[in-house]
């Protein structure tokens, strides 16, 4: 399994690819596209992110000591930032979480290419998985 630095590395690569917020936004509708699909019975109101402008589900379960995430958005760019941040921090364990700094969003330019209400969105889903990784360390 690839390190989260190695993950966020190519993240970080893959955004880069593109010279245009439009071509990068779809980038990450295509990763919205790829989750898998969350539970109808799990889009449960203690599951949703506060401080989103839309609603997205996060559920996070630990197994072998690792915490596994799933997740959805009713919003096509909101789904595509909550997979952004599942493909890093998904099967790590969470002292692995803990010790990131997150400071791969902004090497791809992601906040100041976002709306406020989304970038407020965004700050409560990084919340809400470090809050969840430091419940179970």
């Amino acid at each position: 399994m690839k390190t989260i630095q190695e993950v966020e590395n190519e993240i970080i690569e893959n955004f880069s690819m593109y010279e245009e917020w439009l071509d990068k936004y779809e980038y990450l509708i295509d990763l919205g596209k790829n989750l898998e699909p969350y539970p109808e019975e799990a889009r449960t109101e203690d599951k949703l992110i506060k401080g989103c402008q839309s609603r997205v589900w996060l559920d996070a379960h630990m197994q072998d000591g690792r915490l596994w995430f799933k997740a959805d958005s009713d919003a096509i760019i909101t789904k595509g930032i909550i997979s952004l941040l599942i493909s890093v921090f998904s099967g790590r364990t969470p002292a692995e979480i803990v010790a990131d700094d997150f400071s791969f969003i902004e090497q791809i330019g992601l906040k100041e290419n976002l709306s406020p209400t989304r970038v407020n969105g965004l700050v409560s889903m990084i919340e809400t998985i470090r809050k969840t990784a430091e419940e179970n360390v």
